[in-house]
């Protein structure tokens, strides 16, 4: 098994989250934080070779890092959609082997590439050997009602073997029939613990940890173990929460000029007016990503009414904000 020093990577992200983290939420949480990796939707082998590569690989230079996560077993056919990847300008290729949903079982990958981890090490080799950005792996620490620690183990030890130096481990089980995707996050018991053991026993390989981690106490528990801390959920429900990240956890220095949420909703409405000029896209399919923004604040309710009415698609985003704002003062 290779050995050396551990490989360098963010110490926070934000999880791929199917629907959610396109290229423009990817844009606004990176007026959030600058330094931690963000993270593509998965984005299967199938589409990028038979679909439409730039829809689905389009991203802003604005966006990096970030790392593009792939759906596919074949080893040939993510080859070709890692030198894809790569040649878009993603900074890291992922493989997602943690993804119990019936719809990508059918695809033979997500979940069910735990039960074969030769497929999955042959798979990361074929990637390695096809692009020279790194090649990492999020799994789950077991598929249905296997919860030894040897499972987990001897899948990471079988793929590291291959070459992968990170593993992003969501630290509960994916049970692959009974169970909606919804419920594969929350029912399924969460055993950070397994994340640990594997940091401890390759202490070589850089091991991330996801699953349940929505405030610095946790983010700040688990480095103590792993080597970083990746965000679902909350980093999308409360994003205010990623403009502390750089400097709570990712060593940067204070900003000269803190932060405000006017500034980044002003810097949105900005980069919603150019992606209506350079590709038609329409405000809402922006916004819904913001929804967040005011979580918990006087107001943020009806803010939030605003900025999700359909009804006022026509106008310009800069008088959606304005609307916004006037009727926040209503309400606060």
């Amino acid at each position: 098994m290779t050995t050396g020093a551990v490989p360098t990577s963010p110490r926070l992200s934000v999880a791929p989250m199917l629907d959610w983290t396109d290229r423009h939420c990817r844009y606004f949480h990176r007026l959030l934080t600058r330094h931690a990796l963000l993270y593509t939707e998965m984005v299967t082998t199938g589409a990028l070779i038979h679909g439409d590569v730039e829809r689905h690989l389009r991203l802003d230079a604005a966006e990096h890092s970030v790392a593009l996560q792939l759906g596919g077993s074949e080893p040939g056919d993510l080859a070709h959609a890692a030198r894809l990847g790569e040649q878009w300008g993603y900074d890291e290729i992922n493989l997602n082997c943690g993804c119990p949903s019936e719809r990508v079982q059918r695809g033979a990958f997500g979940a069910c590439l735990m039960a074969e981890p030769q497929l999955v090490a042959d798979g990361v080799k074929a990637m390695r050997d096809a692009v020279a950005i790194p090649v990492t792996v999020k799994h789950r620490i077991g598929i249905d009602r296997e919860e030894r620690y040897g499972f987990v183990r001897d899948f990471v030890g079988t793929v590291a073997e291959e070459g992968c130096q990170t593993f992003i481990v969501h630290a509960r089980n994916a049970w692959l029939k009974g169970l909606s995707p919804k419920e594969n996050r929350e029912i399924p018991p969460l055993r950070y613990e397994l994340a640990y053991r594997l940091k401890q026993e390759f202490p070589h390989l850089h091991i991330g940890i996801n699953g349940g981690i929505d405030d610095d106490a946790k983010v700040q528990t688990h480095l103590a173990h792993v080597d970083s801390v990746m965000v679902g959920r909350e980093a999308y429900h409360n994003p205010w929460w990623l403009s502390t990240w750089d400097a709570q956890h990712l060593g940067a220095a204070e900003p000269a000029q803190p932060l405000t949420r006017e500034a980044v909703e002003a810097a949105m409405v900005d980069y919603m007016r150019r992606e209506a000029a350079a590709h038609g896209t329409g405000w809402p399919s922006i916004a819904r990503h913001m929804l967040g923004l005011r979580h918990g604040l006087p107001g943020a309710r009806r803010w939030r009414q605003v900025w999700s009415d359909h009804k006022l698609k026509a106008l310009d985003p800069a008088e959606v904000m304005a609307l916004a704002h006037g009727q926040e003062r209503a309400a606060a």
